[in-house]
């Protein structure tokens, strides 16, 4: 049993009845599987109405007599109510807590019930498996890592634990790059995960060192990219430098794995814990393929009602299918930062940086960061406040620690933050050419 399966049981997490549960739920033939989606999906939106403040005064208390007719519900929905969003059948000691804004730069605190979330974690056991990966296999993580002494302790000891090894995003020097493939040379890695433009600037690394990474480390087995979407040309760059398949890995924190690749590219949908919608501009389901946004409802999580929750990403779909077959996530990748002093950094750096203080401003709604020059950044943010003068002077020093010392940034308050053609903000952007 490996350290998370362990971890998640002595908190009480059912993950061996949630495996059960995907098991018979995987088992059901095409019809048995389309009566249940519709039957669980009702379930849950009857079960908010009933035993949810926020959204009975969403639904104003009232089943609809189609699915279409109930409410669309978008982050500020969550970040703005004024009642109670969690379910009154659940105390805190029942739930599994946390925080979004990571990569969105649209922050708010989310709840799942336990069985959910053991759920998720099934789910993603289960795709694992598809790879020859356990939730034990050796992970070589391509993330960030928070520096404050505690948190930066209690990171390397779940790594240890989970039998994983972190190569931190925030120096993507060639002199790191290659102290990162060293470890390779010496570590039985199966798998490499993570953020995508700091794995792709690893693998054009190796390609200019004319090293093939399988060759270094010849258990390696395949790339997970998460957080950011994994284009086609960058998927090609990593199978050459790392001499395996790359597969992209979407998902969203407050509701669940959304979908997976497969090795010949197709998306699989989480379908056993969500239901999908992909809605065109006039807020109709898609039926003959094209461009639309993408809606999530949380089929198991009876804590918060996720139910019709428009993410802000976009998808493109195949025409032709009563089911949605997506053909391209229009998600983004965050650019790279480069400094006065030559060193890159990836841009999800920034979160590690914000987080802390961000998360703590409760009038913040959303915020990006924009590079103008070497050494300067603006902060746009949506809030009710201005920055007090303390949270400058943090947001300084978390600056000098993350990046380098020198560096200068404005806070702008703004009303509205521009998203990308495909609706997601991104979180950080490069104006630097």
């Amino acid at each position: 049993m490996s350290f998370l399966e362990l971890s998640l049981k002595l908190k009480g997490f059912p993950l061996a009845q949630a495996e059960k549960e995907l098991s018979r739920i995987q088992s059901l033939n095409n019809e048995e599987f389309k009566e249940w989606h519709i039957k669980k999906k009702w379930e849950i939106v009857k079960y908010h109405i009933l035993n949810n403040e926020f959204y009975k005064n969403k639904t104003a208390g009232k089943i609809p007599d189609s699915w279409e007719e109930l409410p669309v519900l978008t982050k500020s929905d969550f970040q703005n109510s004024n009642v109670k969003l969690i379910s009154d059948t659940f105390n805190k000691k029942d739930l599994y807590t946390g925080y979004t804004s990571g990569s969105s730069g649209h922050p708010f605190n989310y709840a799942k019930d336990k069985s959910a979330h053991a759920m998720t974690w099934a789910l993603i056991k289960n795709r694992y498996k598809n790879f020859g990966l356990t939730l034990n296999s050796k992970q070589a993580r391509f993330y960030g890592i928070p520096f404050e002494r505690l948190d930066y302790i209690i990171e390397k000891t779940k790594d240890a634990l989970s039998n994983r090894v972190r190569f931190p995003v925030f120096d993507l020097s060639d002199e790191m790059l290659e102290v990162f493939l060293g470890k390779f040379k010496t570590t039985s890695f199966d798998y490499v995960y993570g953020y995508t433009n700091s794995i792709v600037l690893f693998a054009r690394y190796l390609i200019k060192r004319k090293v093939i990474l399988k060759n270094v480390c010849p258990t390696l087995k395949i790339c997970i990219a998460t957080s950011e979407n994994c284009a086609d040309e960058d998927k090609l760059i990593i199978e050459q430098a790392f001499g395996v398949p790359a597969v992209n890995e979407y998902g969203t924190s407050e509701v669940d794995l959304i979908a997976f690749e497969d090795l010949s590219g197709r998306w699989q949908l989480s379908s056993e814990n969500i239901f999908i919608e992909v809605l065109d501009e006039d807020g109709k389901r898609l039926t003959g393929g094209g461009e639309g946004r993408i809606l999530l409802t949380a089929l198991h999580n009876k804590a918060m009602p996720f139910i019709r929750y428009e993410i802000g990403d976009k998808a493109v779909i195949e025409p032709g299918s009563n089911e949605i077959v997506i053909k391209k996530l229009l998600g983004g990748v965050n650019d790279l930062v480069i400094l006065p002093s030559g060193k890159k950094s990836s841009g999800v750096t920034f979160y590690f940086i914000t987080r802390s203080i961000l998360e703590n401003i409760g009038s913040l709604k959303e915020f990006i960061i924009k590079q103008t020059e070497p050494d300067k950044f603006i902060f746009e943010i949506v809030s009710d406040e201005d920055i007090s003068e303390k949270d400058k002077s943090k947001l300084q020093n978390k600056m000098d620690t993350y990046l380098e010392p020198g560096l200068k940034f404005e806070i702008r308050r703004v009303d509205r933050i521009e998203r990308t053609k495909a609706g997601k903000m991104k979180h950080f952007h490069s104006h630097l050419k």
